[in-house]
């Protein structure tokens, strides 16, 4: 393995490595081998990871992981917190701010790309929007028509409704699913200049064919259902409409239990939809300027 040590660490610089990439690509072991070997802490950027009832199905990183390096933000919150992107963003430069005061190396590690650029970078350009987030409002304008519309978009970000020509029902939704999807107004990063940063970052992202991630991941769905995750999706079926919950692992499974799949098929879909979102995380990785490391 290429060592991720560099001459800044003996420094007073402060620098924030960030191991991105696919899910199952190994960025755990990764991770906390170089906490390890830095004597850091590790931040988790993986919005699955987030909420405490989603455990098997985000591939929570296993007890004794946890207690082998200090990890901050995995399952902190509950499915029925309201968080996001901006929250995030705001919670972990505090957090950050306070653990660069005993080290001049922090881990970041995770496979949400918006939410580390949120911590990188801040909020400086506009977030990817959930598929579900713009398909609902495209259905909530549908049933409720442009002056529900134009209320939402006064209530959430009055001072872009002072500006907007208000008729486009385009330009508000676009508006409002920006809002909902980040937490923060329209607005905000209209006018957001780009943020610097009190830190160096530097990217790092394992190296693996796709054959050979693409197999791991199809091992890894099969080894959470060995582990229940069927049992710990129909716990959670009461709030399968919640935000937190539209995601890959949960959505098939409640397809299943709703009675429009049957359980290989939904298993099947599981693999299909997490190849699709390794995919996407690829493509986000043409973003950084990544040190690639093979081990």
């Amino acid at each position: 393995m290429m060592s991720l040590m560099s001459s800044k660490v003996m420094t007073s610089t402060k620098t924030l490595k960030v191991i991105y990439g696919p899910t199952a690509v190994g960025k755990t072991v990764l991770a906390i081998k170089l906490a390890q070997e830095l004597n850091t802490e590790i931040l988790s950027a993986d919005s699955r990871q987030f909420y405490k009832e989603m455990r098997i199905g985000t591939a929570v990183p296993e007890q004794e992981e946890l207690e082998a390096i200090k990890h901050h933000f995995i399952q902190h919150k509950s499915i029925h917190d309201d968080y996001n992107v901006g929250l995030f963003e705001h919670d972990a430069i505090k957090k950050m701010d306070d653990l660069f005061k005993r080290y001049d190396t922090l881990i970041m590690v995770g496979g949400s790309g918006l939410y580390i650029d949120g911590v990188c970078k801040g909020l400086d350009s506009f977030p990817e929007i959930n598929p579900t987030i713009r398909e609902k409002l495209r259905k909530d304008y549908s049933n409720n028509g442009l002056e529900w519309l134009q209320n939402e978009v006064k209530t959430l970000d009055p001072e872009y409704f002072q500006s907007a020509d208000i008729n486009n029902h385009q330009r508000l939704l676009r508006c409002l699913e920006v809002c909902r999807q980040s937490g923060q107004t329209y607005t905000s990063f209209k006018n957001a200049k780009k943020n610097k940063r009190p830190f160096e970052v530097e990217y790092y992202s394992i190296k693996m064919d796709r054959e050979t991630l693409y197999n791991k991941i199809n091992k890894r769905v099969d080894i959470m259902i060995d582990n229940g995750l069927l049992s710990e999706v129909e716990s959670l079926q009461d709030f399968q409409h919640f935000n937190a919950l539209q995601t890959v692992g949960y959505k098939e499974l409640f397809s299943h239990l709703n009675n429009e799949l049957t359980l290989d098929e939904a298993i099947a879909l599981i693999k299909q939809n997490t190849r699709r979102y390794a995919k996407r995380q690829l493509t986000w990785l043409n973003r950084y300027p990544v040190k690639w490391v093979e081990y």
